[in-house]
């Protein structure tokens, strides 16, 4: 029961975090410091990875509207002899922007996956990670001061900065490196306001999670035990609710993103984590 309730924790954590330009898994590498699961490094490894799943599917069911690119038809059109579906066009160019924007990641991490957590997966580099990052949030905030964001609306992204931003999110292979956080961080450097630079944060996650857990479940192996099971679902659930029970647009973006400061976002967290350790 105790184990159980140190999953429910993570995905709390895991629910918060993923909202915010704040690294969720160096958070849960911190956090299991205190807690110590009861469970092997390499199903950890897997699970701090595979539980974000369960914030990612938060994502697609609060942004289904946008994201589905099929769209029913008026009934005043279907009776006029059009099928009942249409393509959404738009919905269709934001997944392209989103699968070129997730090629880098997946070119780098592919062959770089295990190397990666030999050397970098350790509380040790999480904490000069979050610090770096805070540091590194507070030279774009000042930068960008004053300056109005060449594109406000995601509807005028383009693959240049599709790209651009993509390859930001090769920082995030590094344990304790925030994706959303990197990804905002490309997207106001390439001239991209705050709230789009977030938005396109959200859906560049869908591809890039379901392929980063898809590697980390072939790595560990799907002989899972009974209790390894409970524990994946538990934390991805738990996850999935939080996150959709955190989420508010006005708050998550407006708010969090594009009111406050990323820097004191972030040297909030950090500054705990680093006194911490």
């Amino acid at each position: 029961m105790i184990e159980i309730l140190k999953i429910i924790f993570l995905g709390i954590v895991e629910g918060i975090t993923e909202w915010l330009p704040i690294s969720s898994t160096g958070h849960m590498i911190l956090v299991d410091e205190f807690l110590k699961l009861s469970a092997s490094e390499e199903f950890k490894k897997m699970f701090f990875v595979v539980i974000q799943l369960g914030a990612i599917m938060a994502v697609v069911v609060l942004y289904w509207n946008k994201l589905f690119p099929l769209k029913k038809r008026s009934p005043q059109s279907v009776k006029s002899g059009k099928s009942k579906w249409k393509i959404d066009r738009q919905a269709l160019a934001l997944w392209g922007k989103v699968l070129v924007a997730s090629l880098p990641a997946a070119i780098i991490g592919l062959p770089l996956d295990d190397w990666l957590d030999a050397k970098f997966y350790n509380y040790q580099t999480v904490a000069l990670m979050l610090i770096l990052y805070g540091v590194l949030f507070i030279v774009v905030e000042n930068r960008s001061k004053g300056k109005k964001p060449a594109i406000s609306n995601i509807k005028d992204l383009t693959m240049r900065e599709a790209i651009f931003i993509g390859i930001f999110q090769v920082l995030a292979l590094i344990p304790g490196t925030s994706r959303s956080g990197a990804t905002i961080i490309g997207g106001m450097l390439a001239g991209v306001s705050r709230k789009v630079a977030a938005e396109f944060t959200f859906f560049l996650a869908i591809p890039v999670m379901f392929g980063a857990s898809l590697l980390k479940l072939i790595k560990f192996g799907l002989a899972f035990t009974l209790t390894e099971i409970v524990f994946l679902l538990v934390g991805m659930l738990t996850a999935f609710f939080v996150s959709c029970w955190r989420y508010d647009s006005s708050w998550a973006i407006s708010k969090s993103i594009t009111s406050k400061s990323l820097a004191t976002i972030e040297s909030h967290w950090e500054s705990w984590c680093s006194c911490t350790f």
